[in-house]
């Protein structure tokens, strides 16, 4: 699946079959559905999926949480939009 393919299926009702945890979250969170991607990334612990949880808590609008879950990765909180740092871990996780 290609990242305009998967941007495109936020169009329909359920996430695509097969994708991971993390790329479900990030639908849900496509689709509005902050606390079902939350709940998806919460549990996970890989550094993309701890970027993923800072992504989330920046999309709230809680920056100060958002921080610490970039800090945990070594990033800082990032300065390009929600929309275009969606698209790039999109891409990381489709890779």
């Amino acid at each position: 699946m290609t990242p305009d393919q998967f941007k495109e299926s936020t169009s329909q009702s359920k996430p695509p079959a097969n994708i991971s945890q993390a790329l479900a979250a990030m639908w849900w969170s496509a689709k509005g559905e902050w606390d079902t991607a939350h709940q998806l990334i919460q549990p996970l612990s890989d550094g993309v999926s701890i970027r993923i949880h800072g992504y989330l808590h920046r999309q709230e609008g809680d920056d100060a949480n958002a921080a610490y879950w970039y800090r945990r990765t070594g990033m800082m909180l990032p300065r390009n939009t929600l929309e275009e740092e969606w698209e790039e871990i999109v891409e990381i996780l489709l890779e």
